[in-house]
């Protein structure tokens, strides 16, 4: 067996039972929280496809009805509209936690308004034009929605990463480099008990 720079005494074996002990336990408390993450990674996965997909569906109404509304309307009468907007919606990001990992929680107000609430007159603006407006609001609505499911799946995914290479570090190198070292003490106090019983036996034979 390879030579190994440890103190060969039962003292040192009962710490290294100890740290064994400990880094099993780690490594399993580890490989529960990755599992766990990862199931968690799923479950919001499937929530962000829904989201994306209900985005694209919504952005689709959206640019159909500001197309219907340009060729009505014209591209000026639209930009000037837009321009009227007198507030922007304030968006609040706090912050929730999952398994340990902390993620964004937004917070907005409804972004749907009514008519009198976007800024331009009654006469001012066609159907067509407040259709686009409350199709765009939609939009913006499910954006932000989209934001907060992206940013938590790109920290889970950020955290199952180093959960497992915490794993793997106490899988294959941690655990076998303490149970390699036990086993070399374990060796050597066989060894020296040998060569004890080995010396005590020459000298009762000497003493014969």
């Amino acid at each position: 067996m390879a030579s190994i720079n440890v103190k060969a005494t039962r003292s040192e074996l009962l710490l290294l039972k100890r740290k064994i002990k400990l880094a099993k336990t780690g490594h399993n408390l580890l490989k529960k929280k990755r599992d766990g993450l990862i199931l968690e990674f799923f479950n919001v996965l499937k929530l962000a496809k829904d989201i994306r997909k209900d985005l694209v569906a919504a952005y689709a109404v959206a640019l159909q009805k500001v197309n219907i509304a340009r060729a009505i309307d014209g591209d000026l009468a639209i930009r000037s509209i837009s321009m009227a907007l007198k507030s922007l919606p304030i968006v609040e990001v706090a912050m929730k936690n999952i398994m340990g990992v902390k993620v964004p929680k937004i917070s907005f107000p409804e972004f749907k308004k009514s008519v009198f609430e976007r800024g331009y007159g009654i006469l001012s603006a066609t159907s067509k034009i407040d259709e686009a407006a409350m199709a765009y609001e939609i939009v913006v609505e499910k954006v932000v929605a989209a934001a907060e499911i992206e940013l938590t799946l790109k920290k889970l995914l950020k955290e199952i990463e180093k959960t497992k290479r915490k794993v793997n570090a106490l899988e294959l190198l941690t655990i076998p480099s303490l149970e390699k070292t036990a086993a070399y003490i374990r060796f050597r106090l066989e060894e020296m008990e040998r060569e004890n019983f080995s010396r005590l036996k020459r000298m009762k034979t000497l003493q014969a």
